[in-house]
Formats: structure tokens, sequence, C-alpha cells
């Protein structure tokens, strides 16, 4: 899912597309991507883009006459700048903004279409898709300290709560943890005054140094390369993969559809934190420690 640094590149891409442009029309590809009817889709064409703002995870277009288009795109859904009344893509394009000067186009791979696109009016509908979160880079440490320990969450599960804070996923909140150093399961009201204040660095400069890194990437281009796993990232995506800064084989843990990644060495004090699936299947063979895992893993072990 695009996070806040990716989300804050589209937006200055889209500053130097469509901002002070006349919106032509709106083409939808998939119904199921318009969440609301009123008011109706087709009152956009020939209203100028008056704001771009993010709201969240959220990218939202301000319009002549107070209506605001919000469009979440949620784990798949990308954007992609096309010449003008660029034809949408068979299956995976769901909507198309044209322009005089180019299109807008919005595509969402794989089977579940989850990306959404909201048309509200006024101010006080627009804040109905606010989910309320503090804007971390924005956060004076009392702030964020404040925030984080509103209730006992695990910090994993905090730092990617939309309520709690604004703009930060899975992929972002694996790098914030290690560098912080640590651990992802570790109770918010459980924290030590300078691990928070450590966190709250750890928020600000891996948020700071992967929009500027995309930045530089990027270019005068539209972003198109948008991804959450990126080799130049530390743990997130990397299970298996040696540390940077330790060489320690990176570990994860599994739920669902999320991966949580972190190094056991930075982290958590040479502890496995436990995978639900393998931990159930392992039972009292599970690995507490690197050096139990490694052991394992050894061929001496294994070998007849």
């Amino acid at each position: 899912m695009p996070e806040l640094p990716d989300i804050t590149l589209y937006l200055e891409a889209l500053e130097q597309r469509v901002l002070g442009q006349t919106l032509q029309r709106l083409r939808i590809g998939n119904p199921f991507v318009l969440r609301t009817v009123r008011p109706p889709i087709t009152a956009l064409a020939g209203r100028k883009i008056t704001a771009l703002r993010r709201l969240g995870k959220r990218l939202v277009f301000g319009f002549q006459g107070e209506l605001w288009l919000v469009l979440h795109l949620m784990l798949a859904g990308r954007l992609h700048w096309r010449p003008s009344h660029a034809a949408l893509v068979r299956k995976v394009g769901l909507a198309a903004l044209d322009f005089p000067n180019g299109t807008l186009t919005l595509t969402e791979a794989g089977t579940k279409k989850r990306a959404a696109i909201h048309l509200v009016e006024g101010e006080t509908a627009l804040a109905g898709h606010d989910p309320g979160g503090l804007e971390p880079l924005a956060s004076t440490l009392p702030q964020f300290s404040a925030a984080l320990t509103r209730e006992n969450h695990t910090l994993k599960r905090a730092l990617t709560d939309p309520k709690l804070f604004s703009g930060i996923g899975n992929a972002y909140s694996d790098e914030i943890l290690h560098h912080a150093r640590l651990s992802p399961v570790t109770l918010t009201q459980k924290l030590a005054p300078e691990e928070i204040a450590r966190l709250h660095q750890g928020v600000v400069e891996t948020l700071k140094q992967w929009t500027d890194r995309l930045r530089h990437d990027t270019g005068a281009a539209f972003p198109e390369n948008v991804t959450a796993f990126r080799p130049e990232m530390a743990v997130h995506g990397k299970y298996g993969k040696p540390c940077p800064v330790c060489g320690t084989k990176v570990q994860r843990i599994r739920y669902q559809d999320n991966e949580t990644n972190y190094c056991p060495r930075c982290q958590t004090g040479g502890r496995l934190l436990s995978d639900r699936s393998l931990s159930l299947l392992l039972k009292k063979d599970w690995p507490k420690t690197v050096e139990e895992l490694e052991e394992m893993r050894s061929p001496r072990r294994s070998a007849p």
C-alpha cells in the first residue's frame, strides 16, 4: 500500500500537472471503484482543481464549488500519467481523469478490487474521511508520546493504526522499528522515555530519508515504480537476507495477509519472535534464539 513517502511524491507530481487545470471528464472503468452517488461524479466535469491534499494514505483533489474527490489506493491501486484521453487498460483500469494536458489513470492489479473513489461536498464531509492520526513529521516528542501511549498496543500495531499516526503502513513501520532498534511486539505503555524518543527520531528520519530518496530517484518524471518492496530497505521484504547493520538473517512474523520483518540481533536481543503458524507446527522444537535457529539449520544436525 502506498504510504506517506509515496503519497507525497504523487502529490508533488500532481501539483506540477493538474493543479489549476480543468477536468474535462472523469471516466469510470469499473463501477465498484465509485463508492458514492451524491454528488454525482458527472458534476466534476468543467471544474478546475484548486487544491491537493493527503489524508492519511488518501489522496484528495479539491475542485471548484467545494467538491472533494477522495482517492484511497488501498493495497494495489496505482496512478499513471498518460497522454490526453488515453484508453483504460482492460481488467486493471479503474478510472481516468482527462485534462487538457494529459490523463491521470487509476489501475489496480489483482482480482480483489479495493481501491475506492468518494466524491463529497464541503469541508465537513471531507473531514469524515480523515482517520485522525497524528502527522508524524509535524509532531513534537510530547505529542508523539501521547499518541503512542494512549492505548497499550504492540509497536507494530500502533505505528500502523491510522487513528494514531497518519500515513505509516506495513513497509515503513518495519524500517522505522529497525532504525529505532525496537521490537515490533513491545507494548507501547512498557516503553521507557528514551525508547519513545528513539522511536520518534526513527519515524522522522526514516520517512524523511525515504521521501528524499524516492524524490531523487523519480526526478521530474511521474512516479511509476511505487512499491512496498525496495532493494535498499533494511528489513522489510528481506526475510532470510542479512541485516545491513549486523549481518544476522532477517526474520518474520506472519499473520493472515500481513508480514512483519525484523532483525533479531538489532531489535530483540537475539530472541526469535513466535511466528504463529510455525510455532504451532513445531511446538517445543520452536527455536527461541538466533543461536538455536542456526543450530537447527546446521548441516551437522540434519546429517544421518
